[in-house]
């Protein structure tokens, strides 16, 4: 199983396969509007620009499990990252990333990355997984993890071939 095997659902309802970014190294961040961590956003909006070119995709899910930190509708949602900090990477609608309701995406990432003495529980908001162009994850980050200190890691999986 990798990445490739997973669909989501896009802010605006579409359905997105991940298989469409086969060969391309992303980031996964479960995301929230009213955290402390919010204005990572700016930085992961820089990541994005800095190296989509060269094939690294963001992805954005919301999820208002943390604190209600996120309750806005998706539009909303998607409204206040672009007025605020100028994302342009793609959001999903918003998802649970724990419990008995959360997305299959976030199941598989936490089992091959658990965080902190293997917990399988995603902690806080902006908890960050970056996947190789493999499809598998390579590296997970707490919410502490600026978009910028991952800047090494990700420029080594993009100096891999794709798959």
């Amino acid at each position: 199983m990798d990445l490739y095997d997973f669909d989501v659902t896009a802010a605006d309802g579409t359905p997105v396969a991940l298989s469409r970014y086969r060969g391309d190294v992303v980031l996964v961040v479960n995301t929230a509007s009213k955290c402390g961590f919010t204005p990572q956003f700016a930085g992961l909006e820089e990541l994005w620009q800095q190296y989509r070119d060269r094939g690294l995709v963001v992805l954005g899910f919301p999820c208002n499990q943390f604190a209600s930190q996120d309750p806005g509708s998706n539009e909303e949602i998607v409204e206040f990252c672009q007025v605020n900090y100028g994302v342009t990477f793609p959001m999903m609608a918003k998802v649970d990333v724990n419990g008995k309701d959360a997305a299959p995406l976030f199941r598989w990432l936490t089992q091959q990355a658990p965080g902190f003495l293997g917990s399988k529980r995603i902690k806080w908001n902006f908890t960050k997984f970056l996947v190789g162009r493999d499809g598998q994850v390579s590296a997970r980050y707490g919410p502490n993890e600026a978009p910028d200190a991952i800047a090494a890691d990700i420029e080594a999986l993009l100096a891999t071939a794709a798959a």
